[in-house]
């Protein structure tokens, strides 16, 4: 029991709130704290795919981009999320992180967690083990080398986001083998779909009211997201809702990074 209360205890740290020092708004809605994830602990969270999710308070969101860097979009979104002193995980595509590498770099300027989602998003469930290993060690192999110059497949933030969900108990074992925490979601905005920028926002906070708390999942290439997004957080702000941002831990990355 002590155990599993200090391995409880290590996701709550102590975090950037939304008047310090460096946030130039006051009146920010900020990230209210940080939550280190260890994966032995948690080596696959999300309601939407698994049984539990992060241990989240009430009115606590994590807010998760998928499919970038796309530069149209993806800047509208990082500047949303500046504006409001936020940090978020982006899962990245490989193909998309090598074709843009200064993004990336600015992804991670900017304080925000990069985890990996596959070298071209393809569905990893229908095209074989061998095959669906090799998206994910690529895709992990081009973010590394976009943000740190060096393609290696262990990487530096041990985060991983199956495209559409479409998970294999192999490909979960695999992961979980290597220290990488799989990240589903608990709700999204179902921005994939053709909408207004109105209507999704409609959409995804009466999902949120219904759910209370979660992971959120959304899209930075999607030019309805980066319309909708000042809104949404504008919407988190005035109903109490508190931000919180995903790292993995210094013994954690110290760990990957010695394989």
């Amino acid at each position: 029991m002590i155990v599993l209360r200090a391995a409880l205890l290590s996701f709550f740290v102590s975090a950037s709130i939304a008047n310090a020092a460096g946030c130039p708004r006051k009146d920010a809605l900020g990230t209210s704290r940080v939550m280190t994830i260890d994966p032995q602990t948690f080596p696959r969270v999300g309601l939407k795919s698994f049984p539990q999710s992060l241990p989240l308070a009430d009115r606590e969101v994590v807010l998760t981009f998928d499919d970038g860097p796309f530069p149209p979009t993806t800047t509208k979104v990082l500047a949303a999320l500046a504006s409001e002193c936020v940090q978020a995980t982006f899962f990245l595509i490989g193909r998309n992180a090598e074709a843009n590498p200064d993004i990336v770099k600015r992804i991670a300027a900017a304080g925000h967690s990069i985890g990996h989602h596959t070298w071209s998003h393809q569905p990893l469930d229908r095209i074989g083990y061998p095959q669906a290993l090799e998206e994910i060690n690529r895709g992990i192999a081009a973010d590394e080398k976009a943000l740190h110059g060096e393609a290696r497949r262990i990487p530096s933030t041990p985060f991983f986001r199956f495209p559409g969900f479409a998970s294999t108990p192999a490909l979960l074992s695999s992961l979980q083998s290597r220290g990488i925490a799989v990240l589903g979601a608990d709700l999204w905005a179902s921005d994939w779909n053709p909408m207004t920028p109105d209507q999704q926002l409609r959409l995804l906070t009466e999902r949120l009211e219904h759910q209370g708390k979660g992971i959120i999942l959304l899209h930075d290439t999607k030019a309805q997201t980066a319309k909708m997004l000042p809104a949404f957080l504008l919407y988190l702000r005035r109903n109490g809702y508190k931000v919180v941002h995903l790292v993995a831990s210094k013994a954690i990355k110290s760990s990957m990074n010695n394989r």
